[in-house]
């Protein structure tokens, strides 16, 4: 897997969103309440740039005319049709069985594991003072 850097943290607080384009393919990293996602910014139904769609919640009912709503903020709506999916899987709640979005890991590392690399040359003292999120595919 081959790892991205996206934004600093602090770039990235809780509740926003951070729109990428890797190897081709549009990426939205999403901070929920502290936790990244990573989803493919593409609608499996007619391909509308879905993360740009508001998050909202799930509606759900264990009894008639009793209505719960949950997970605020972790449901993500298409802004063409409205189709809802699951920021944390992809999951479709239209038509689970045949529609999903890619979810991309994302996660938060030390900026000292950032700079480090595989690779060995010249140094320069360097200062990390900052976490990173990191996208991978």
């Amino acid at each position: 897997m081959t790892r991205h850097v996206v934004a600093s943290v602090e770039e990235l607080p809780p509740g926003s969103r951070r729109f990428i384009e890797i190897d081709g393919r549009p990426i939205a990293v999403f901070n929920i309440k502290g936790e990244y996602f990573g989803l493919l910014n593409r609608c499996p139904h007619q391909g509308a740039a879905l993360c740009e769609g508001p998050l909202i919640g799930l509606a759900q009912s264990k009894n008639p005319g009793e209505v719960e709503y949950t997970r605020l903020g972790e449901i993500l709506r298409c802004p063409w049709h409205g189709w809802e999916f699951d920021v944390r899987t992809g999951q479709s709640y239209c038509d689970p069985r045949r529609f999903r979005v890619k979810a991309y890991p994302a996660h938060v590392e030390a900026g000292s594991a950032v700079v480090k690399g595989p690779y060995v040359a010249e140094t320069i003292k360097v200062a990390v003072e900052s976490n990173y999120v990191v996208v991978e595919l």
